[in-house]
């Protein structure tokens, strides 16, 4: 399968290979490449040849984010979501945790920026590996509410406050150390080491393999982790009401890539050049 947003190959036996390829906008992730990749996901699953997939990005980074630079003008959303207060919010985690319920196992193959939408999207994978130099932040808290609220959960209680107060991101190398991804590797050796973990999960019985996933999820579930991603999903759209917000989005109708700059320049971070989160 290839389309001009998502790529698929087949690196190993039993192993399928998701490439998320907008690069000129870091993976920015608008309906089409959402849908795409999804489906993509989801034909993956159906295929009884496949024992797991891997998802990364081309280009630079994994993704920068939603897209909030007019990329979805014309698109319809993916699939349908209950409208209302929130809407956006539900839509969208809804989508990366119906990741969780496929059969396969999902590798994230994160690299350069994983922000905001990205670092959702990776968050519903089972398994994530990223190189040392990636970043993965949420920005968008300097001007709004997440709609995945994965960090207490993942990364724990101090480091997710810091994070959720402050916008900034963490490396590679402290995501892993943190428990938000497994591990780490070089930038040169993430590709190979990822594939490396994807043959040896593709070795295993899938049957077994697709419980053993269910156990490690049914496990979070029942300690609050999906309704704590749907109660905050309430907070984001009260989020969208706070002044604040509408002070930042008043701002943004001058140009996005301007406002995200003047947002950001006080701290000293992000490459603000292509309008994703």
């Amino acid at each position: 399968m290839a389309t001009d947003l998502i790529l698929t190959d087949e690196p190993a036996a039993h192993v399928r290979r998701i490439t998320m390829n907008r690069p000129e906008k870091r993976n920015a992730l608008n309906h089409a490449l959402r849908g795409g990749l999804l489906r993509a996901l989801e034909e993956a699953d159906r295929d009884p040849d496949v024992r797991v997939a891997i998802v990364r990005g081309a280009g630079p980074s994994f993704s920068a984010g939603y897209d909030l630079g007019g990329g979805n003008e014309g698109q319809d959303p993916p699939y349908y979501t209950p409208g209302g207060d929130g809407n956006w919010p539900r839509h969208v985690t809804e989508g990366w945790m119906g990741i969780w319920d496929l059969a396969m196992p999902v590798i994230a193959q994160v690299h350069g920026y994983c922000l905001a939408g990205g670092s959702e999207l990776a968050t519903g994978c089972d398994l994530v590996y990223v190189a040392e130099d990636a970043q993965m932040g949420y920005p968008a808290v300097r001007f709004g509410v997440p709609d995945m609220h994965f960090h207490s959960w993942l990364v724990g209680m101090r480091a997710a406050m810091e994070m959720m107060v402050t916008g900034d991101s963490v490396s590679g190398i402290e995501a892993a150390r943190l428990g938000w991804a497994n591990r780490a590797f070089p930038a040169d050796e993430l590709e190979a080491g990822v594939l490396e973990i994807a043959e040896r999960v593709a070795k295993l019985p899938p049957d077994i393999v697709q419980l053993n996933k269910r156990t490690v999820h049914r496990s979070m579930e029942i300690k609050g982790f999906r309704t704590a991603i749907r109660q905050g999903t309430e907070l984001c759209a009260l989020g969208t009401h706070q002044k604040s917000f509408h002070e930042f989005m008043q701002r943004s109708m001058g140009g996005l890539t301007k406002a995200l700059q003047e947002r950001d320049q006080p701290f000293g971070d992000y490459r603000t050049g292509e309008d994703g989160e």
